[in-house]
């Protein structure tokens, strides 16, 4: 990301090179950036700040609810996995004829969580 007072010095070199006669794609050439990203960061006279760290995001819809991850982690600490690698854990419990998550999803939620286990 491009902090503001960058965008405002690059807004403000392409408007002096536009001003002294060259031609606004060949300045924004010049200054590494594209026409399309200029006319973004520059609209109606004013110099816009990056909205995407305040861009409201969804949830995704195959993310683990907190009961998911903590039936993982009890398998986990079952006396019998404690000492195991989800990659031993899985096939065990789908030889058992149970599926909690793939061996990245154990992973991803035992990671967080090697402090308390």
């Amino acid at each position: 990301m491009t902090s503001v007072s960058e965008r405002t010095q690059y807004v403000t070199w392409i408007r002096e090179a536009k001003e002294s006669g060259a031609r606004l794609p060949l300045a924004c050439e010049e200054a590494g950036i594209s026409l399309r990203t200029y006319k973004r960061w520059y609209q109606n006279g004013k110099v816009l700040t990056d909205k995407r760290p305040d861009a409201v995001r969804t949830e995704p819809a195959n993310k683990l609810s907190a009961a998911e991850q903590a039936i993982i982690l009890n398998v986990s600490n079952e006396k019998r996995f404690a000492s195991l690698p989800p990659t031993q854990i899985v096939p065990t419990l789908l030889d058992e004829g149970l599926y909690y998550g793939s061996e990245s999803t154990f992973y991803r939620v035992l990671k967080p969580n090697l402090a308390t286990l």
